[in-house]
This record gives C-alpha cells, structure tokens and sequence, in this order.
C-alpha cells in the first residue's frame, strides 16, 4: 500500500487505523511501536514516502478515554491534532460533545463528514462547526463520483467550493481494489479542476501537513471557480 502511494505522488501518509469498541484488537498503546517498526521496513525497502502515527477515532472511544489515550491517539502523539470519525447517524449534542473535546486542547477533524446523512439534510451544521473551528476531512472519492446520484459526493462537492474543506484525504485501505490509496492523486486532479490548482494544492498538501504536525493552517489561497462549458445548438437562441 504504501508503495503504491508513494508511485502515485504521496510524499507523506498518517497511518490511522481505528480506534472504537468495533475493533479490539487496535490498542492506543501499540501506535507508535508499529508505527516505528514499518518506518523501519519502509526505509529497508527504499520507499520514498514519510509515515506519520495517527489514529481514526470514534467519538465514544475518545470521549471515555484519558487525556493520556487522546494524546497517544492524535497526530505525532503531540496532544495537539485529533481525528474523529464522523458517526453514521445522527448524535444528539454533537456540536457539545466536540467542545468537551476541543476543551482539552485538542484541534478536532472530522473525517469524512459528507457520508453522514444528517449533515447531508442540515448543511449549516458543519458550517457552524468550522465556525467553532472543527476542521473538515472530505474523502478524495467523493470528487471521483456523480453529485446527482450520491449526497455523499455532492456535499463533499460543496464543502470544497464553499471553502468549508480543510483536507482532502484517501481513506485509503488497499493498494489496489477496494479503497485504493492511489485514488487521492485523481482526486487532487479533480480538486484543481473544481477549485482551482493551488486550492487544491493547499487541501492535499499544505493544510494537512499543518494538521499533521501541530501548527496553524496557512492561509488557504483564492478559490477559483470552474468555468463553465457553454453549448451552442443550432437555432438555440
């Protein structure tokens, strides 16, 4: 997988598996062990590509975890940057529950917000979240698929336009098939044609190098709207 990424332009991937009741076998204490162990491997095999520790985290897991578990479970174990998998469903008191955590220092992202059906009917939610200064992850394949067959793709559209996107991600889980990592090089492709080139430079690249590492996102350039492709008919007036 990560010889994949790394042929397909990814300088820099966060390895972020899941932490949730879901999957046991993930322990927040193990990260930067294995971590170590595949930048190890990586450097063995002469793959040119830089592993950061992170973790995707469920929002009831990081709620009833220790302020040490959240900083072993963030960015670079700093204690700074915080993933949260956005719930499938609806979480009553969402916005409170994400300030309890901000409220611990931690600067929350939320990872693929454009697949939750809440948000996909209540739109001013997430913006009133950026507002609070939650960051966005939207999943490079929602830019990959057709607006007017999926919500998920049509909001994840509309984050990047409106300038409510602060990363675009590869939720990568395979080398290949299902999930690929290489996806996220179409996707910035896409970006650029939907946004502008260094807009979508600053969402592959520069913000989420900043998340990564625990410091203030640069300022996001100028998004530049797409020209639209005008049709003549013969006769069409």
């Amino acid at each position: 997988m990560l010889r994949a990424a790394a042929g397909s332009g990814t300088t820099t991937i966060a390895a972020t598996p899941h932490l949730s009741a879901e999957f046991p076998n993930v322990r927040v204490h193990e990260l930067a062990g294995r971590c170590a162990t595949l930048r190890d491997a990586v450097a063995e095999e002469g793959i040119e590509i830089t592993v950061a520790s992170g973790a995707e985290v469920s929002l009831t897991w990081a709620l009833e975890a220790t302020d040490d578990e959240l900083r072993l479970a963030s960015y670079g174990q700093r204690g700074t940057d915080l993933l949260i998998e956005t719930p499938s469903i609806n979480v009553f008191g969402l916005e409170a529950l994400l300030y309890h955590l901000r409220g611990k220092g931690l600067r929350i992202t939320l990872a693929h917000p454009e697949r939750n059906p809440e948000f996909q009917r209540q739109r001013d939610r997430l913006s009133r979240l950026v507002d609070q200064g939650v960051l966005l992850q939207v999943n490079g394949d929602t830019l990959l698929g057709d607006p007017r067959r999926s919500a998920a793709c049509a909001l994840g559209r509309d984050l990047c336009v409106h300038g409510l996107a602060h990363a675009l991600a590869s939720d990568g889980h395979r080398a290949s098939a299902w999930r690929p990592v290489t996806r996220l090089a179409q996707a910035a492709d896409a970006a650029a044609a939907l946004v502008g080139a260094e807009r979508a430079v600053w969402l592959t690249a520069t913000a989420p190098a900043a998340i990564i590492e625990g410091e203030q996102l640069p300022d996001p350039p100028v998004i530049v709207p797409r020209r639209r492709k005008w049709r003549w008919r013969l006769g069409a007036r």
